[in-house]
């Protein structure tokens, strides 16, 4: 098959005689042979009749190495300006080793060509062979790239340049550039400064650098071409970086950079006190809820009108779902961020399961992801669920033995939406006005600028609160 390939591409584009192409064919049956041997590609071109590019005739990938060619190129034409050595050869006879040239398939490759002779010494066609050359290059141009980059900045910090420093003065960080043997090189204006803020004087240049910071000696000693570490001293705080440059001949030596980053570790002592200060703000607040919501109980102990009972037992839940938020906070590692799952479970599970119910069977779940929200937002949620589950297990199950209450909460584009479901005898439009759902729409239209519905469906009632997540929310 390969033979009557080459045969019809040299008889339909060449001048080759019927003795030359026999010469190839005997040439082609060891392609794959010379490919394995060379772990290469391996082509046979031929001058097309024109006589001004060639024509590929023959073509045999390595079994030994990855191929360079994904298809064949077996009739493809090689241009002069892609592959100019394989044209050169074909013309002067004379071979072309290791050059540079793009296949077909764009890719750059080692490439050598020697002749093929035919009778009388004329050559017939060009035997080449490619590897892919890519990576090689590639490597290659980084690291000259590299060496030069180097080379040019050690010039800079030294510097060779004029005999002028580079570097802008406008840069803060204090930077020295020191020689093997750990002597000053170089150092910027702000090194300067720092040498004499220590009482020393500015001639620095060709002093070791730790006569004027004894306590880097350790930095300088690790072996890590890049470290930093932070360093007290002059009763402040520095960021000291090593980054040790490669052993090239311009560019021996090592940056040494101090950066004051005392001002930032006070601000996040402040932080700190801060954080503290507000924990135990909440704590406090969440105590003196709690405290009063002890003495409404210790109340009810000693005794209320039946008709006032209702009321204590009321304003007890929203006292204790507003301490809830305080809880949540202070279980988190955030100061002021609430996790919005873990306050309407703690809700939901107080007002079902730790209040009587008339021997009814209530059951509870919760669906959502966790969301963050903050805590001044968190109060306003806190009273609306508590309102709306308080007034499911109050209405909802009054002629049932056994209900089931579902809390759904999720973002919704830049919303947050709250539902709270049951299965009880469902809402009717044209109930009694009660306090409770007063408050719910109050704080939902001006605390949460957001928008409640409750509506009948046929399993029960839907109560839904949407309201905006703002900058504010974070979803973890």
């Amino acid at each position: 098959m390969k033979n009557n390939m080459l045969e019809e591409l040299c008889y339909l584009h060449t001048n080759l005689s019927k003795e030359d192409v026999l010469l190839l064919q005997e040439l082609v049956g060891n392609l794959s042979l010379i490919a394995d041997l060379n772990k290469a590609n391996i082509f046979v071109d031929c001058l097309t009749k024109e006589g001004k590019h060639a024509i590929v005739v023959a073509e045999a990938a390595p079994t030994t190495a990855k191929p360079v060619y994904k298809k064949s190129v077996v009739g493809k034409f090689a241009y002069e300006a892609f592959e100019p050595s394989v044209l050169y050869t074909l013309r002067t006879g004379k071979p072309m080793f290791q050059n540079r040239a793009l296949t077909q398939e764009g890719k750059t490759v080692d490439q050598s060509v020697v002749p093929i002779n035919g009778a009388n010494d004329r050559v017939i066609g060009a035997l080449i062979m490619e590897k892919d050359g890519s990576e090689q290059l590639q490597n290659q141009q980084k690291m000259e790239a590299l060496s030069e980059a180097t080379e040019t900045l050690s010039e800079i910090l030294i510097g060779m340049t004029e005999n002028r420093p580079i570097i802008p003065e406008m840069i803060e960080e204090s930077l020295f550039f020191i020689d093997q043997e750990g002597k000053i090189l170089y150092c910027n204006p702000s090194a300067i400064n720092l040498i004499q803020e220590m009482g020393e004087n500015d001639r620095s240049i060709g002093q070791p650098l730790v006569s004027f910071f004894p306590r880097i000696q350790a930095i300088l000693n690790e072996p890590e071409e890049l470290m930093f570490q932070e360093v007290e001293m002059l009763n402040k705080i520095f960021q000291v970086k090593k980054i040790k440059l490669g052993q090239y001949d311009r560019a021996k030596g090592m940056f040494v950079i101090f950066k004051n980053i005392t001002e930032l570790r006070e601000k996040e002592k402040e932080l700190i006190v801060k954080s503290v200060a507000i924990r135990e703000i909440h704590h406090r607040v969440k105590n003196n809820l709690q405290t009063v919501a002890s003495l409404l109980r210790l109340q009810m102990r000693r005794g209320l009108p039946e008709e006032s009972k209702v009321h204590f037992v009321e304003s007890l839940n929203r006292i204790t779902s507003i301490a809830s938020v305080y809880e949540v906070i202070l279980s988190n590692s955030s100061v002021d961020d609430v996790d919005i799952y873990k306050l309407l479970e703690k809700i939901g599970n107080m007002l079902v399961w730790e209040s009587e119910h008339e021997n009814k069977k209530i059951i509870i779940s919760y669906t959502g992801k966790h969301l963050q929200i903050k805590s001044n937002k968190a109060v306003s949620v806190a009273l609306v669920v508590n309102e709306l589950i308080q007034n499911c297990v109050k209405h909802a199950f009054k002629t049932m033995d056994e209900g089931k209450i579902d809390v759904l909460f999720e973002q919704k584009g830049n919303d947050i939406e709250v539902q709270v479901i049951d299965n009880g005898e469902g809402y009717s439009p044209k109930s009694k006005p009660s306090f409770g759902l007063d408050i719910v729409r109050m704080m939902v239209e001006n605390d949460l600028s957001g928008h409640f519905s409750i509506q009948r469906t046929d399993l029960g009632t839907l109560a839904t609160v949407t309201f905006p997540v703002e900058w504010e929310m974070s979803l973890s």
